[in-house]
């Protein structure tokens, strides 16, 4: 055997075995029809979700090889967040024959909504720091894309345009807690962002990406060989993910159920913990490899992602299960969806300066779990309050950047110098050199 041969096998063919045999027991599970016990369950199917995230996260690098990065990170993050499209999509379409499962239609959105700002936002920022802690006190190379005082994660200025498509869209949802309702028309305008937005970040230019590891030997190879393996990543990781993500949830719900949990509760909160979980392995992967900033961009373009594909098609599931031209909210959904849409609005803010930092991560965080220890209405209210309140101010302090975040998603580009885009990007590779040569 040739070395050649020797190292593509041990960089490439023994890494996506070993991932290809923890998810093969998953599916294997899954098509013997035995129902597993709640924590067997849990174990067996989250193992192999990991698994199919990690092979994921190395298609997406290597991916970049033909695409633009912020392609790349789109389609990682739609890849990604199929659980959750599964697990409310079904809700969705049976509410429309029975209405009592409206509720955990739009339970499972909201929950999944916050929990992806609320937790996994501060999460990455946490993983970037003790990463960036470790690389200093070994005195090797730093992600270039942090800054050390105040300690943030710098985004590149084409992250602009999943800001302003997410200010569009909050905009356009207020309807929503207004008329107590998701309606049809409102769900095809959100799904025309989507698909603009796909568009868009289609259209990025392609730079050459340092790969290391397995994406290095996938880009390594030929071009055809490369991108049959990227392909046939992709759509083997999504059909394991869709197969496992109902099972999956299924098993932390009944464990839920025997630990005496509320099922609006386990819907809002453990099945999108489930849903959500390849999006956030994915993200963190990056986040220890050196790229907190690609990490938290695949969240970010996960949050596009739900806030437009997924709360437009809601209602369109709902008629096609034969509900009528929109899904119905009460009260308390109607008080989710503002608890909701108040910490988009705070979560977009924070980032207009594309920084995102400690302090702003905490904040998010704090609320977030403010809503577990106070679980009343007059809580829920206050809590929104303070996201809005606090997302205002923001704005007002950062006026300035509104216009050119709101235009960006209709740019041609985003010249490096158009905002301080650029002085961002130089400043944290100037920060990186000075702790060390940048990775390559």
């Amino acid at each position: 055997m040739s070395t050649r041969t020797t190292g593509l096998a041990r960089r490439l063919v023994i890494p996506l075995g070993i991932v290809g045999l923890v998810a093969a027991q998953g599916v294997a599970l899954r098509l013997s029809g035995i129902e597993p016990a709640p924590v067997v369950g849990i174990v067996m199917f989250g193992l192999a979700i990991v698994a199919a995230a990690f092979a994921l996260a190395w298609a997406g690098e290597a991916a970049e090889v033909d695409i633009s990065g912020g392609l790349a990170v789109g389609l990682l993050a739609i890849i990604a967040i199929l659980p959750e499209y599964a697990i409310d999509l079904y809700f969705a379409f049976t509410a429309g024959s029975d209405p009592s499962q409206a509720q955990y239609a739009a339970a499972n959105m909201t929950g999944s909504n916050r929990l992806l700002l609320g937790f996994g936002w501060p999460f990455i920022l946490l993983v970037a720091f003790l990463v960036y802690r470790a690389a200093r006190a070994r005195k090797r190379p730093v992600d270039p894309d942090v800054s050390r005082r105040p300690f943030a994660v710098r985004l590149p200025g084409d992250n602009r345009v999943e800001l302003g498509l997410l200010m569009i869209a909050s905009v356009l949802t207020l309807t929503i807690p207004l008329t107590g309702q998701i309606h049809v028309l409102l769900g095809v305008v959100l799904l025309a962002l989507f698909v603009y937005y796909l568009w868009k970040i289609s259209t990025g230019e392609s730079e050459e990406p340092e790969l290391v590891g397995v994406p290095a030997a996938i880009g390594g190879l030929s071009t055809i060989a490369r991108r049959t393996t990227v392909i046939a990543i992709f759509a083997l990781s999504a059909a394991v993910i869709l197969l496992l993500a109902e099972p999956f949830a299924h098993s932390l719900i009944q464990g839920g159920r025997a630990a005496g949990i509320d099922d609006f509760l386990l819907v809002q909160w453990l099945a999108p913990l489930a849903s959500e979980a390849p999006e956030f392995v994915i993200a963190i992967i990056f986040a220890m490899r050196g790229k907190a900033a690609m990490g938290v961009g695949i969240l970010l373009a996960s949050k596009v992602n739900q806030w437009t594909a997924l709360v437009g098609t809601l209602p369109i599931a709902h008629a096609l299960g034969g509900g009528g031209w929109a899904l119905p909210m009460d009260g308390r959904q109607v008080e989710e969806f503002v608890l909701t849409a108040t910490q988009t609005l705070l979560g977009v803010a924070m980032l207009l300066s594309l920084r995102f930092s400690g302090r702003w991560a905490t904040a998010l965080f704090v609320l977030f779990a403010a809503t577990f220890v106070f679980t009343g209405t007059e809580a829920r209210w206050i809590v929104s309050g303070v996201y809005a309140v606090l997302a205002v101010a923001l704005f007002a302090l950062q006026w300035r950047r509104l216009w050119p975040t709101l235009r960006a998603p209709f740019r041609r580009a985003l010249p490096e110098d158009d905002d301080d885009a650029g002085v961002d990007a130089r400043g944290s590779r100037q920060a990186a050199t000075a702790d060390g040569p940048r990775r390559v």
